[in-house]
């Protein structure tokens, strides 16, 4: 189980605090890149199609049927993140949509990278 993201007052420095977590399993077949370099904001993403995000106090809980990880949103900002990221043409217009604030935005675009090396987010198909 892993943590991804606490929010951070907007005046504080935008450093994720995150949990000991295992590398991602293989298997899923989703194509999400293999490492945080290749995640690429400017790109429309969504929530995996075989993954189910669970409302919590703290943010979310979000399963992946497919590789069975476990992880927690700790920020309800990342959590409408990641559940409106398929109505926007790209991450980036996701978070400015949300209201992420300028300051924030490494550390979100951080978690969202963990979130594709981990298959709970995916690449949606270019507009033709």
């Amino acid at each position: 189980m892993r943590g991804v993201l606490i929010d951070a007052p907007v005046a504080a420095p935008a450093e994720p605090s995150r949990e000991a977590g295992a590398a991602p399993l293989p298997g899923s077949g989703a194509p999400a890149p293999a490492s945080t370099a290749d995640f690429d904001p400017s790109l429309p993403w969504r929530r995996a199609r075989t993954v189910a995000l669970r409302p919590e106090p703290f943010g979310a809980l979000v399963y992946h049927f497919g590789n069975r990880k476990l992880s927690f949103l700790k920020s309800k900002t990342l959590v409408a993140v990641v559940e409106t990221l398929a109505e926007h043409p790209s991450a980036d217009a996701t978070l400015a949509a949300c209201g992420v604030p300028d300051a924030q935005l490494p550390a979100y675009r951080r978690a969202l990278a963990d979130l594709a090396r981990s298959h709970m987010i995916e690449l949606r198909e270019l507009p033709a």
